[in-house]
């Protein structure tokens, strides 16, 4: 029966909303979404992807079920029959048992039911083939695994599957220029969008620079709002001496693109160059604010203790001394697993001097495992313990004074690097919050040392 407002079972309810998509059953007052459809096997009591009414007169009930029986009966016959040409003699007892579920009005709606029963023997064999196929693409391609955790390949796998046999790809041509011009627009369109919230709530303009494998120098610039993070453009900045006049010229010119009047605020590292430049971008334009990096300015503290503090400077190079030379030697690494259980030695993290840090909490925490590696036979054994280099990191393993090195740089250290991972992290807290953890750092750094200020 046609699911329009001349359905019977329009009889049973009423439109919640004025539309035909949330209904309220008459019986027993509850609120159904997805229509008619589910309405109707609510009344029949089928339990088929919506509750049974429990207030429904049982003539309503026998009526309702009639309806859902013939639109199911008719619905799996048509099922058989597009599987029919691919059903071959042995398949002929699978008919007859979909055939017999069909005159079984029981049995006919339950999940693991008819359809099921089609899925399982005639497609579960295709979905194999299909996923070693994909999987095969991602192997010959050098495709990182989790892609396929990407919404992206979702929607694209399931569209896949609703087009049918016979989808013809997209060809090289047409992925290089059509689609691609495409998405350009998309892309531009959803600029747009971001802009509109630019000029009600203001917006954040956010430069970050790095160095490409051709040494380029690349400067990125984002813009942030209650809308989220867009990306604006790259400038290669390879020929540009990083002076403040230069870097100011670069980022005003940002201001008048995004719209002095859209812009709150300046955010980039926290060199002295960049600090010069936003120190004339204010004076220039009066209504927006520079503001340092939070990441770049815990980094730099980090960087100040390795270069600073002469503890931490010989500590941070004693320890390097030990990963380089055990990584530099294929024999050490495995004789390192063996007593680590698998454990490395270096910790990589966003930034430069973090790594240098976490790589001092990884070699405090496989102290023991290191002590037996270079106590045990195996290393007194090999023609790496008779090695000068070898007989100095031996040295560094077991000297009491060096591990006790390590636990006070990590004193200092690792309150700050807990902070930085929170400002570096894709979840973004407000300014007071990072205000408050610095607090804490700063308070747990001073209990760690008992408040003596010269440690």
């Amino acid at each position: 029966m046609a699911s329009g407002r001349t359905d019977s079972a329009w009889k049973h309810c009423v439109s919640v909303d004025g539309k035909t998509r949330n209904l309220r059953c008459k019986y027993c007052d509850k609120v159904l979404t997805g229509g008619v459809y589910r309405l109707k096997h609510h009344l029949a009591g089928t339990s088929k992807d919506v509750g049974a009414c429990v207030s429904v007169p049982e003539d309503v009930k026998k009526s309702m079920m009639d309806t859902v029986v013939n639109l199911q009966q008719n619905f799996l016959k048509k099922s058989i029959s597009r599987e029919e040409s691919s059903m071959g003699q042995t398949e002929s007892g699978i008919k007859r048992s979909i055939e017999e579920q069909i005159g079984n009005s029981s049995n006919i709606f339950k999940r693991k039911g008819s359809q099921s029963t089609i899925n399982a023997i005639f497609k579960k064999n295709d979905r194999e083939d299909a996923c070693q196929e994909i999987a095969r693409f991602f192997y010959n391609n050098a495709i990182p695994f989790n892609v396929a955790k990407s919404e992206e390949f979702k929607r694209m796998v399931e569209l896949i599957g609703r087009h049918g046999p016979g989808l013809k790809p997209p060809s090289y041509y047409e992925i290089r220029v059509k689609y691609l011009k495409q998405e350009v627009e998309k892309t531009n369109l959803i600029v747009e969008e971001h802009k509109l919230f630019w000029k009600k709530y203001g917006c954040t303009i956010m430069t970050d620079g790095w160095t490409d494998r051709k040494r380029r120098t690349i400067l990125n610039f984002l813009v942030n709002s209650p809308r989220g993070t867009v990306f604006l453009k790259s400038i290669d900045a390879s020929d540009i001496c990083k002076t403040a006049d230069k870097i100011f010229k670069m980022v005003d010119d940002i201001v008048e693109e995004v719209g002095e009047e859209d812009v709150i605020q300046i955010v980039t590292d926290n060199a002295a160059n960049y600090k010069a430049a936003g120190e004339l971008l204010m004076q220039k334009r009066k209504k927006l604010y520079w503001t340092p990096c939070a990441a770049h300015c815990i980094d730099l503290m980090l960087e100040d203790f390795e270069k600073k503090i002469p503890l931490h400077h010989d500590t941070i190079a004693n320890g390097k001394k030990i990963t380089t030379y055990i990584y530099s030697r294929t024999g050490l690494i495995s004789l390192l697993h063996k007593y680590s259980e698998g454990k490395d030695l270096i910790r990589p993290a966003n930034t430069r001097f973090a790594t240098s840090y976490l790589t001092l909490g990884c070699l405090n925490d496989n102290r023991g495992s290191l002590i037996k590696m270079f106590t045990s036979s195996e290393w007194q054994s090999s023609q790496f313990a008779k090695t000068r280099d070898g007989g100095l990191v031996e040295n560094l393993i077991m000297d009491k004074g060096f591990w006790k090195s390590i636990l006070n740089c990590l004193r200092g250290a690792l309150p700050l690097i807990k902070v930085l991972r929170m400002v570096d992290s894709d979840e973004k807290p407000a300014m007071g919050f990072i205000y408050e953890e610095m607090d804490r750092a700063k308070e747990k750094i001073q209990n760690l040392f008992n408040g003596v200020s010269k440690r």
